[in-house]
């Protein structure tokens, strides 16, 4: 009798997650190279450092816009490459999958989208057709998963993306409208939350290392890049401070890793604001 109830106890902790082991958060990008330069990479490492068990899930068309996302989801046309890092960290990518089939896959706690590049700070365009996107996937997706948006980067001063020119090639003007949007994104109604990743890049950039984060001009550098993404990333997800996280990937440096570390943190705190780094 006393080893039964024993097992009783153990399974009802268990359920509650009273022996230390947290639930999975999960998370679910509809997607571009953008997201997979934030999520896809040192983000799963961050978490684990700090004993958080994820999955995270990348629907990947390069360049997608949300329009496209929209008419995608409206067509259920399975034209995505969906990346997986599934708890345990083992990496899947399949190719030819829709975003229903995408939102049926998990339990997902958050969803994400984001618009591409070249818009990402052109409100009217964004509004053309991010309700009806909302709308539909808040009509396929787990109950309680909660919609996000991702708010991306200004491109490098000198970069050569033609979309450069809708901010007359202007890094602080891109910059300004992204801003004004993630403000709008977080005053509706539609969103949990915004990820400052943009805010995030352009306090690095303030730092010694300059405007060096990206590899060709708008996709993210590779290392301490995308590290400030995945930080930002890290804090919004779990409300923890990254500088407190002891992950720094191993082709960064120390002052590399404290730079997109703090640079994260502080676009968490000030979201809408550029602060400086002092390293």
């Amino acid at each position: 009798m006393r080893a039964k109830l024993s097992l009783i106890i153990v399974f009802f902790c268990l359920s509650l997650n009273l022996l230390g082991q947290e639930k999975a958060i999960k998370i679910l990008a509809i997607g571009n190279s953008f997201s997979e330069d934030a999520i896809e990479n040192y983000l799963y490492d961050l978490a684990k450092e700090a004993n958080q068990p994820m999955v995270i899930g990348n629907l990947y068309i390069g360049g997608a816009s949300i329009e496209l996302h929209t008419n995608n989801i409206k067509d259920n046309k399975a034209t995505y490459s969906y990346r997986k890092i599934t708890e345990d960290g083992k990496k899947t990518k399949t190719d030819k999958v829709s975003i229903a089939n995408a939102l049926k896959d998990e339990d997902w706690d958050y969803i994400s989208v984001q618009q591409a590049s070249p818009y990402s700070g052109q409100y009217e365009v964004i509004m053309s057709k991010l309700p009806t996107l909302v709308n539909q996937v808040n009509a396929m997706k787990p109950l309680n998963a909660k919609l996000i948006y991702h708010q991306t980067w200004a491109y490098q001063g000198d970069s050569p993306h033609k979309g450069f020119a809708n901010y007359d090639n202007d890094q602080i003007k891109m910059f300004d409208a992204i801003n004004a949007v993630s403000k709008k994104m977080d005053k509706s109604k539609m969103f949990a939350f915004v990820v400052p990743s943009g805010t995030a890049i352009q306090n690095a950039r303030t730092s010694t290392l300059g405007d060096t984060f990206t590899r060709d001009g708008y996709h993210l550098n590779l290392d301490y890049g995308r590290f400030t993404a995945a930080c930002t990333w890290y804090e919004k997800l779990f409300g923890l401070d990254a500088r407190k996280n002891e992950f720094i990937p191993s082709k960064l440096t120390e002052s590399q890793g404290k730079i997109a570390k703090e640079a994260a943190h502080k676009a968490v705190k000030k979201p809408h604001k550029i602060s400086k780094i002092n390293l």
